[in-house]
């Protein structure tokens, strides 16, 4: 075996062992040793002690942290946080502690389990697994769902400066976002642009959420929460409707339906602003790997969404009554595009 051969093969193990390595951190989440790392260094024994572990054991997850990087042994036995373990502290700006709970916890990780069952049907796993499909179980499971709700608005909060700085919003007098979550994109955007309104639209749980994150921000008089469903009806107050991160749920049919339901509530003067990645047509083209994960979760998770190319994305919104009108650079620390529909004359 070459030492290229050895190589390519240590990539792969390291690749095939990943799984390992992301219960690691769950468990460190879990059991808070970052935080209880957050003010220095401390034994691996006291650390047994403050989380009820057993101190053998907790000592090799500790030691394979380090070598991960993600704690840092200065002395034998003691340990602390490296920078990449300092995320995974929950107080800290960009945690990814919400992110961890939610891709590394039961739901995902069992439906990952069951990828050859969707890459054999095309069927998502997260139905077969749980009897129904997977906005469904949200709405059943409150726990879930403020997992799954605190995930996306820590992302949200992180992309939200790199979005504002990398695409210009202020030319929208009302700007409309659809499925808008907790509402942190949004105040994010109207922190720039002083004379803009904005208006959320999410389901009744998430709704709260956002009246108070708009609020809290001092947005209250500039915004306007509604409840319901955007299959439906999507308020008619705006110039520019924003989704982020919606269309990839839904396959063509679905996505199309939900575009027709802004289509309605638009002039022709309006722009639809569409925040996801766009692939590439071919991966001999960069494929960023956040996106090669994100499509591949959709399948595994919804029954039928997925990233789109640019080409995929003006099919739908062709057939919702817009044209494709733009697409933007690559957004900075971030896998997403803007991607800007103009209505069709009716």
């Amino acid at each position: 075996m070459t030492h290229d051969d050895a190589a390519t093969r240590a990539m792969l193990v390291r690749l095939t062992y990943g799984y390992m390595t992301s219960q690691m951190i769950r468990t460190a989440v879990e059991l808070r040793v970052p935080e209880l790392l957050r003010d220095g260094p401390r034994d691996s024994d006291e650390l047994a002690a403050l989380t009820g572990t057993h101190p053998p054991s907790l000592y090799r997850l500790l030691r394979s942290l380090a070598a991960f990087g993600i704690l840092t042994e200065p002395e034998p036995h003691t340990f602390a946080t490296a920078s990449a373990g300092a995320l995974l502290d929950s107080t800290a700006p960009g945690h990814l502690t919400d992110i961890v709970r939610l891709f590394c916890g039961a739901e995902f990780w069992q439906s990952w389990e069951r990828l050859t069952h969707s890459i054999t049907t095309g069927e998502a796993a997260f139905d077969t697994l749980h009897g129904t499909d997977f906005y469904s179980y949200v709405a059943r499971n409150p726990q879930f769902a403020q997992v799954f709700r605190d995930a996306m608005g820590t992302n949200a909060a992180f992309e939200a400066p790199y979005i504002v700085a990398g695409y210009d919003f202020s030319p929208y007098r009302t700007l409309v976002d659809v499925g808008g979550g907790d509402g942190t994109l949004l105040a994010a955007i109207l922190r720039e642009t002083p004379a803009q309104r904005g208006v959320v639209l999410e389901t009744p749980a998430t709704a709260q959420q956002a009246r108070e994150q708009l609020a809290g921000a001092g947005l209250a008089g500039r915004t306007e929460v509604v409840e319901g469903d955007f299959f439906d009806k999507v308020p008619e107050s705006g110039d520019g409707y924003l989704l982020k991160s919606v269309l990839h749920n839904w396959d063509d049919e679905r996505a199309v339906a939900l575009l027709r339901t802004c289509r309605r509530a638009m002039d022709e003067a309006d722009r639809l602003l569409v925040l996801e990645p766009v692939l590439p047509v071919t991966a001999r083209e960069s494929v960023c790997v956040e996106t090669a994960f994100s499509d591949v979760n959709m399948l595994v998770l919804t029954a039928g969404g997925f990233e789109r190319t640019e080409a995929e994305m003006r099919r739908v919104f062709e057939a919702a009554g817009f044209e494709l009108a733009a697409v933007s650079a690559q957004i900075e620390a971030t896998d997403f595009r803007v991607v800007e529909g103009r209505p069709v004359p009716r």
